[in-house]
């Protein structure tokens, strides 16, 4: 496999090294799983290990390793548990294991470890640090290793617990991690490695009722009459208000998204496809039933109490379904190219899960292509998204002056709420967020859908611009009157825009009549084709594709 230049540089760092322990911290999508096999595919080629090991933190992660890992004609066993022996099997390079694993029998590990030349990979390493038990698990098992290479793609957590061989520093604001190599967002964008990332924020207003202060509208003017500390609790109250799935915020988001994952199918990435991030697994079997009823295209659901959770996401992977509801199988370390759009519907807010989320949909496949993530425009989520290009260290703060205790560190806690009765959200597009700068788009601004669906072309004043009309659109419910009138109003466009605008309008009609009559999309396509005969509609031509159309709107409306 061909390197990236990041790639060929951090493997001759890690060859000179002279240490045990070697820490890459690279973004998500930037390849360091093949940066890892090479590694591993050069040092037994030389003799230096004779075995690897490749520690990662679920089960589908173990997969993923072992899948990747036939590319560098290396055998990593995923499925070895416990009970087998220390010896490997005949043809094994090594194995792919868990944290959990490991902390569960780390002397087993040990043994394994030390028996041979060992290279240990642990990949997504902060999630040694969480607790005593796993990062003690570790040091217990790995610490007789030949090499460590240590990798995360994420920002490590602010807290108290040091993450085992990670090399520390003394700075102004405690101890700081320090890696031997560090690949930023920012350095892979520039070199077209990951894609751009478009925030689209989504506002509202936001009304439940509780026993203390009755009924409630979220506001600027309401926060700033309460102060700051209530603010937040009502901002954060509203934002779960708008998570409801029994409320129209989450309708109008997912319905807003899937419009653009329709233009983005529609073009020249007919294979993209939109993740979910729910908050529970009860929600998310909610919004797959959404992602149906507004689009009409039925939803993958990976949850954890689905022991086929792994083979769902992996046969989600390599298909062209257009959507997947996830909490948590799809957030870290997960490699889905063909992810191009985000929807987070959480209240999970600390930056490493932040970056795991929006983590999914950065890896590059062309330099023309582009993310969008659509968010609430609470605070929390909009500073984040500002800070994205930012690089994050581990930093254990000092003990305060007045006590002896350690600062709890920064966790993924849902958000409190006690009794509360929602009474309903409403959602409106906000603005666009890129590179930290945020995008209003003004009167005169064009929507520019000569280029609608082409991914990387818009810059972002032409995004907001053009999330600001279908969000127009979709508060109007536009739906046949527009669609019927839409040729007509528009007879100076080109022909490929005509075929472009009634393909996506077919599409969309394609999905409510399979909703309608319970039939499969292929199937709607087939007795299309039928009723109006011709070539597909990649090669038919605007007067087919007009009668297509028309059918389908006899028959949906």
């Amino acid at each position: 496999m061909r390197l990236r230049a990041w790639q060929q540089g951090a493997v001759a760092r890690f060859e000179d090294h002279a240490g045990e322990d070697f820490t890459v911290c690279a973004t998500p999508g930037s390849g360091k799983t093949a940066y890892a096999l090479t590694v591993a595919r050069r040092a037994l080629e030389s003799g230096r290990i004779n075995q690897v090991i490749v520690v990662a933190p679920t089960d589908h992660l173990r997969r993923q390793w072992a899948e990747a890992a036939l590319g560098f004609d290396l055998q990593l066993d995923p499925e070895r548990p416990n009970s087998a022996g220390v010896s490997l099997p005949t043809g094994m390079h090594g194995y792919v294991t868990t944290y959990a694993q490991v902390a569960s029998r780390p002397i087993l590990h040990r043994h394994r470890t030390q028996h041979r030349r060992t290279l240990v990979v642990l990949d997504e390493v902060h999630h040694s640090g969480d607790g005593l038990s796993w990062g003690d698990a570790v040091v217990e098992a790995f610490d007789v290793a030949r090499r460590r290479l240590l990798m995360t793609g994420t920002p490590f957590r602010s807290g108290a617990e040091e993450i085992p061989y990670i090399r520390y520093e003394d700075g102004p604001e405690g101890r700081v991690s320090c890696a031997d190599v560090t690949y930023s967002y920012a350095q892979a964008l520039t070199d077209g490695v990951c894609r751009p990332v478009v925030f689209a924020a989504y506002t509202g207003v936001a009304r439940w009722r509780n026993s203390a202060v009755g009924a409630l509208a979220d506001s600027d003017e309401q926060a700033h009459e309460l102060g700051a500390e209530a603010a937040r609790s009502v901002e954060e109250q509203a934002w779960r208000v708008a998570l409801d799935p029994a409320g129209q915020w989450i309708r109008h988001v997912i319905a807003a998204a899937d419009s653009r994952l329709t233009d983005l199918r529609g073009a020249d990435t007919p294979d993209a496809a939109g993740l979910l991030l729910a908050s529970d697994q009860e929600a998310a079997r909610e919004y797959a039933a959404i992602v149906r009823e507004v689009t009409g295209r039925t939803a993958v659901v990976a949850v954890s109490d689905d022991p086929r959770s792994a083979e769902v996401i992996e046969a989600f992977r390599s298909s062209e379904d257009p959507w997947i509801v996830a909490v948590r199988q799809v957030s870290e370390g997960t490699d889905i190219p063909r992810l191009a759009v985000l929807v987070y519907a959480t209240n999970y807010r600390t930056p490493l899960f932040w970056q795991q989320a929006v983590g999914r949909v950065v890896r590059a496949r062309s330099r023309r292509e582009s993310a969008t993530v659509f968010i609430p425009a609470v605070r929390s989520l909009v500073a984040l998204a500002a800070e994205m290009e930012e690089q994050r260290n581990h930093v254990i703060p000092p003990p305060s002056d007045d006590s002896l205790d350690i600062d709890v560190p920064d966790r993924e806690e849902p958000m409190g709420g006690g009794e509360v009765e929602f009474l309903g959200a409403d959602a409106q597009f906000a603005h666009v967020l890129h590179s930290g700068q945020a995008y209003v788009p003004g009167d005169d601004s064009e929507p520019h859908d000569d280029y609608l669906g082409l991914p990387g072309l818009l810059t972002p004043e032409q995004t907001a611009a053009l999330l600001a009309k279908r969000d127009a659109e979709l508060r109007r419910g536009t739906t046949a009157t527009a669609v019927a009138e839409e040729p007509a109003a528009r007879k100076e466009d080109s022909v490929w825009r005509d075929a472009a605008s009634l393909r996506k309008d077919i599409t969309a009609l394609v999905g409510k009549m399979a909703a309608r009559t319970g039939m499969t999309h292929a199937e709607v396509h087939v007795r299309l084709r039928r009723v109006v005969p011709g070539p597909g509609s990649a090669q038919a031509g605007v007067e087919t594709l007009t009668r297509r159309r028309d059918w389908l709107l006899g028959q949906v409306f």
